[in-house]
């Protein structure tokens, strides 16, 4: 078993039963649950003409090889109305692979550790709340020192607990 740690995102609809329901799904077919965040919202990145965003990180325990967890994750995703429109657009549900135990996994459909996170608020301050003190296997650096050196000017507010 491998532990990974997943972002999830929605910003359309009701956000945070798309949230419920891509955990619960992620549990049946691609491994246990572990723990997740809290809920968090920010405005959107990249694109910002469009609503906020609900963000969770979660931590599983999976069988299932990088390839096969991302095939699985956008079988979700798909499951749950997700369309791919264009890049950081308005989505049902959005699941990231951000880390696969310490792997570093470079392939044309599949970059690991993911690429942005470093950039976004977003995405560190969830993580940093389950894994404060884990080592990015690239970065070098504490989950939690890469927090307080991103300089995302987004703000994120903390929901409460996303169980």
């Amino acid at each position: 078993m491998i532990r990974a740690f997943l972002l999830l995102g929605s910003n359309q609809g009701e956000r945070r039963n798309y949230l419920d329901n891509a955990r619960m799904r992620i549990h049946l077919l691609a491994g246990t649950q572990v723990k997740p965040s809290s809920i968090y919202e920010t405005a959107a990145w990249g694109i910002t003409d469009q609503p906020a965003f609900l963000n969770q990180a979660i931590a599983i325990d999976t069988a299932l090889s990088p390839d096969l967890l991302l095939f699985t994750l956008q079988a979700i995703e798909d499951s749950l109305g997700r369309t791919r429109g264009k890049q950081w657009g308005p989505r049902t549900i959005d699941i990231d692979i951000l880390l696969y135990g310490d792997q570093v996994i470079n392939q044309p459909n599949l970059v690991v550790p993911h690429p942005a996170m470093g950039e976004r608020k977003f995405t560190l301050m969830p993580l940093a709340e389950l894994i404060p003190d884990m080592i990015h296997p690239i970065a070098g650096k504490t989950i939690a020192r890469m927090l307080e050196e991103c300089k995302d000017p987004l703000g994120v507010d903390k929901l409460g607990s996303g169980k």
